[in-house]
């Protein structure tokens, strides 16, 4: 897994926030005990709470600096915070809802995981997840172009790189698990402003792997040739620098 900057993935927190919350929205249950994988930095757990205000909500990432600004924001006497791996993590009690806001698509052998979970979830639970499903963007294939370069391509060789999934791969898993599936996909069009606000953008996100495989004067000639091509990929307009990106969601309930 990258390591993860609060800072910088809340730069554009409310952006962020907009497909959690259509998740959310989608979710015909009443759980009173609620899993949130990859939490981040818990800056969602409130919508969680205005949704459910009865339930127990447990926040699990792998990430220590997450999970510390998770609890030094936190003001939720019904919410707790851990330091987990999802792609190992059990829970100690059943769940009534599993949700996932842009995680699993960092989890290798994400399927397998979640027939894991699904192991503890309740009769009449949901599991909810959201996921990019953009590999094909430019944004990704600038990401590859310059991974192959030859200043960068031997640092750059093992990085992980985002497994998307599409809306379909969803329904197929889930109903041949007998549950319910309501799965859709939507592309957003968020308008950004300010300098390089793609790199900044994706700094925090599908770049964090190849930022983290370098360092030094690399580092510095790689994030200024990642910024000229994105800035040439997404030039600013009248309104700002528009990014498409598309998002596949799946709801799947159990009875």
């Amino acid at each position: 897994m990258p390591t993860w900057d609060p800072d910088r993935y809340l730069q554009f927190a409310d952006a962020r926030a907009r497909p959690f919350l259509d998740l959310i929205a989608q979710i015909p249950t009443n759980p009173r005990m609620i899993v949130d994988l990859g939490c981040g930095p818990g800056h969602l757990t409130k919508h969680l709470r205005a949704r459910w205000p009865d339930a127990q909500v447990l926040g699990i990432d792998s990430s220590d600096k997450m999970i510390d600004q998770a609890f030094r924001d936190n003001t939720d006497p019904h919410a707790n915070y851990d330091i987990a791996d999802v792609a190992t993590w059990t829970p100690d009690q059943p769940v009534d809802l599993f949700v996932s806001n842009a995680v699993f698509q960092w989890v290798p052998h994400q399927f397998e995981v979640i027939e894991r979970l699904l192991d503890h979830l309740t009769d009449g639970g949901v599991f909810a997840v959201q996921v990019p499903d953009n590999s094909d963007a430019r944004t990704h294939r600038t990401l590859a172009a310059l991974a192959e370069d030859p200043r960068f391509a031997e640092q750059l060789s093992s990085v992980q790189r985002q497994s998307g999934l599409g809306a379909m791969e969803y329904v197929t898993f889930f109903s041949e698990h007998g549950l319910d599936i309501n799965a859709w996909s939507t592309t957003y069009i968020h308008v950004l402003n300010g300098d390089d606000p793609v790199y900044h953008w994706i700094s925090g996100t599908g770049a964090r792997p190849f930022l983290d495989a370098l360092d030094g004067e690399l580092r510095d000639e790689y994030i200024g040739e990642l910024k000229a091509r994105l800035k040439d990929a997404y030039p600013e307009g009248p309104l700002g620098t528009v990014l498409p990106f598309r998002r596949s969601f799946a709801v799947a309930t159990r009875h």
